[in-house]
């Protein structure tokens, strides 16, 4: 009788292996292996909107325009998705109905806070631009009225054009965005 093959390795927990090698364990992340390397690379190549946009559109070019569109916070702003290189980008309709996933979402944010030393208190300043990055974005990468939300909600849109980079792009000018932002 053949062994049952996983495609899981829950040695430590589920993990996943990442692009660089190193593994990243949905348990315990605050102990497992993972560089900014990583966030780059996952985010780069991961679409907004489950790729429901009209062209490729990364979540790490995303981070990189809250970064730009907010002045108290430009580091946490870049890092605010980071968990989405790991778990990726669930939409928020869906994660509403996973409390499971809500809770392991939290867990990986706040390793990737310590990881990377970001200050707490950002999250409020973050969202306001992550809220106008969105209105903007919907307008320019959405089907025709997907952005009517903001201006009933009131949210004004980001004055940012969406570039649609490559994953190689989008990876290299994070990359540099990190270094010139990370706290010495």
């Amino acid at each position: 009788m053949r062994n049952n093959i996983l495609a899981v390795n829950v040695a430590r927990g589920p993990t996943i292996t990442l692009a660089s090698g190193r593994v990243f364990d949905f348990l315990d992340p605050h102990r497992s292996d993972f560089t900014i390397d990583d966030v780059a690379h996952g985010l780069a190549h991961i679409c907004r909107y489950a790729g429901q946009c009209r062209d490729f559109y990364s979540v790490a070019e995303h981070s990189l325009l809250v970064s730009d569109v907010t002045a108290e916070y430009p580091y946490e702003a870049l890092l605010h998705d980071a968990a989405e290189a790991f778990i990726g980008d669930v939409t928020r309709p869906l994660k509403q109905l996973l409390p499971e996933y809500k809770a392991i979402e939290a867990n990986v944010e706040d390793a990737i806070a310590k990881r990377f030393g970001l200050s707490s208190g950002y999250r409020d300043a973050v969202k306001v631009a992550d809220l106008s990055v969105l209105a903007a974005e919907q307008a320019q990468v959405m089907a025709p009225g997907t952005d009517s939300w903001a201006k009933e909600a009131g949210v004004i849109p980001a004055d940012v054009t969406i570039r649609h980079l490559s994953p190689r792009a989008a990876r290299r000018e994070f990359l540099q965005r990190f270094e010139a932002l990370r706290p010495r």
